[in-house]
């Protein structure tokens, strides 16, 4: 027992998260054994907003909106063990975009309570553990290095969210459950799974009009039997430094920390996912398929600089005509971002940053254009930031709706 508290506390991390700060490692690691290769890891992180919204429609009773609004955006903990290089299990949980709307009067509201993101087991394969498998609520994800993304790191302030093209749709917060594979040969990476598909999802109260656009409703009105499974994969290319992938969560921007890299493409497919209504009224399921194809760079360019660049296009298709709010529909994505740190001797940097998103969205016939340009400022690498935002979104008729975003993070 002596030994054990000795042993245990604050170590680096071979698979840290801490890009552009020397001052932090993987969090709180704690060893159980003398050669630390029995342990537990937490990683804690909290992203506060203040968000400036001029253009807010007048709310149900008729009143107007304030234009500026607070919200907890993120709060998680993330806790990872292995008694055996062969094992590990990996637990998330946390809560996300609390604000005035949806606070309750003593915490006990749906939206108050912390939620399970993952709680998956995986086994290592092999003498060098390059290949693994495993199962449960997972973010072993296809598609995109956009669907696969870690909140901990991204370069804009917050993720393209058409990037992550199922949530809520087949999965909870881009979380299925199921098993998967991933592992690497070479330079080439690979992560696969097969899952059970959402009952009660964001399309669960629709009902399919005769004649009329899909409903992403496959597993409630047609049964598990005939569309309750899903399929994905992620394939990548490392052409510089390998990246990690002890862990699902893809780093956004390294802040020239690494010089990476990479080409990807990937896949997801749900058999009769959704579901059209015949004149007659006659349901018949309609196959889900999205993929994507996209590139991503990160480098030092000398003096403390650093470049971050991705493109990404992505082909979706939920159905015939499927529009869901201004979030998913039918069509074809073209998404890219590039940031650039600017050259520092100093502790603190500076990163301004653009991006740009255009949809083509079937049903309308026509597009969705988004904006944003925006700037971090690292306090201590992506441990203490803030990010300042403009996002300007234009879709198809409606007239342009412009919003400011401010966002304190920090993890430990």
């Amino acid at each position: 027992m002596k030994k054990l508290l000795i042993y245990a506390g604050l170590l680096f991390s071979a698979y840290s998260f801490s890009q552009g700060s020397p001052d932090y490692g993987g969090g709180l690691k704690v060893n159980i054994n003398e050669d630390g290769s029995k342990y537990f890891r937490i990683i804690s992180w909290a992203q506060f907003w203040a968000q400036y919204n001029a253009d807010k429609p007048l709310d149900a009773n008729g009143n107007e909106q304030s234009e500026i609004d607070f919200s907890v955006r993120r709060a998680r903990v993330l806790l990872y063990s292995q008694i055996s290089p062969k094992f590990l299990i990996v637990t998330h949980f946390g809560l996300n975009s609390l604000n005035g709307d949806n606070m309750s009067p003593t915490g006990t509201g749906n939206n108050s309570q912390l939620f399970l993101h993952d709680a998956y087991v995986q086994y290592n394969l092999g003498k060098t553990n390059k290949h693994s498998i495993g199962g449960g609520l997972h973010y072993w994800n296809g598609i995109s290095r956009l669907n696969n993304s870690s909140t901990l790191n991204i370069l804009t302030l917050d993720n393209f969210r058409q990037g992550w093209a199922t949530l809520g749709l087949a999965d909870q917060f881009a979380r299925p459950i199921g098993v998967f594979a991933k592992g690497a040969f070479g330079k080439f990476q690979y992560r696969v799974s097969i899952n059970d598909a959402l009952t009660n999802n964001l399309s669960a109260t629709t009902v399919p009009v005769n004649g009329g656009a899909a409903t992403y409703t496959g597993r409630r009105l047609l049964g598990g039997k005939e569309a309750g499974k899903t399929f994905a994969g992620y394939f990548e290319y490392n052409f510089l430094d390998q990246e990690s992938q002890f862990l699902p969560y893809k780093v956004g921007t390294y802040l020239g920390d690494k010089k990476v890299f990479n080409i990807g493409a990937g896949f997801f497919a749900h058999p009769n996912g959704s579901v059209v209504a015949d004149a007659g009224g006659n349901l018949s399921g309609e196959n889900v398929s999205i993929f994507a194809v996209d590139a991503f760079y990160d480098a030092p360019l000398g003096k403390g600089s650093a470049i971050t660049a991705y493109v990404m296009y992505q082909n979706s298709n939920y159905g015939k005509d499927y529009v869901l709010g201004t979030t998913y529909e039918t069509g074809s994505i073209l998404y890219g971002h590039v940031g650039y740190v600017i050259p520092s001797t100093k502790p603190t940097k500076f990163q301004p940053y653009v991006s740009f998103a255009n949809r083509q969205i079937d049903a309308l016939d026509d597009n969705a254009t988004q904006f944003g340009i925006g700037g971090n400022v690292f306090l201590k690498g992506h441990h203490s930031k803030l990010s300042l935002e403009y996002q300007n979104l234009k879709y198809a008729e409606a007239d342009a709706v412009g919003t400011v975003t401010l966002q304190a993070m920090i993890y430990l």
